[in-house]
């Protein structure tokens, strides 16, 4: 029988659980769900145009279809009890695209992360914010994160020689030595322990370089619009089934 609120202390014997609206499967098969899950989960959301084209939409309708999946993700990570959830929103390099484009991608990272802010999510944003393309309803989260419970973090306008710059720029003020990780642009965001990449590409696309020097990589043929929760569970069973190490 399903249970509210928080993962009973058998969770071993049980088969779901709702948390907060969600019903979780046990996932795990048995196994205690606290010492298979990673702690902190980066989300690259990618198809969006490639599934417009195939619903004979204009590409840029297929930016708005990408935020209820963002939503489904923070749902059913913070059920689980994963602690802090990355996502991919815009690029510096993505701006280059046609400009119905930009502000369709634009628009919906800001809608997502203001939903999540409504649904108590923890939100930070984080991205180069002397660009005018930096959503300005976004910038109030920029400078100290959201009071909340997961916390989420939506990359825009960022790219990683803009964070790796940032480090270089406050060695070079400062005159002193500083340990990267705290002069990164990112620096708030912690290490990433799983990155799942919708849309079947193979590739990190300069997604935080320095959180995700130790990260597992889990690779989703479904395009971004397309994802839903049984996606999320795939990809962590897969992690659990992984030697994690960092290296030792």
């Amino acid at each position: 029988m399903p249970i509210e609120g928080a993962w009973p202390a058998d969770f071993a014997s049980c088969h779901t659980a709702v948390v907060r609206g969600v019903v979780v499967k046990d996932i795990f098969e048995g196994q205690p769900m606290a010492n298979r899950l990673p702690r902190h989960v980066g989300i690259i959301p990618d198809g969006n145009r490639r599934w417009a084209e195939h619903q004979g939409l204009p590409r840029p309708a297929g930016y708005a279809a990408g935020i209820e999946p963002g939503l489904i993700v923070l749902r059913r990570a913070e059920a689980l009890g994963i602690e802090e959830v990355t996502a991919y929103g815009f690029t510096k390099e993505n701006v280059r695209r046609p400009r119905a484009q930009v502000v369709a991608f634009q628009d919906a990272c800001t809608e997502l992360a203001l939903l999540a802010l409504q649904e108590g999510a923890a939100l930070l944003a984080v991205g180069d914010t002397a660009s005018p393309v930096f959503p300005d309803r976004l910038r109030p989260f920029t400078e100290v994160r959201a009071p909340g419970r997961i916390k989420f973090n939506i990359l825009v306008n960022y790219s990683w020689q803009w964070d790796l710059g940032h480090a270089f720029r406050v060695a070079r003020a400062d005159r002193v030595v500083v340990k990267p990780a705290e002069a990164l642009g990112s620096a708030a965001i912690g290490r990433i322990d799983l990155v799942i990449r919708w849309g079947g590409r193979r590739r990190l696309s300069g997604f935080l370089p320095f959180q995700c020097a130790y990260a597992d990589f889990f690779t989703i043929d479904s395009l971004w619009p397309d994802m839903n929760g049984d996606m999320l569970d795939e990809a962590l069973q897969w992690y659990a089934g992984q030697d994690v190490t960092l290296g030792g």
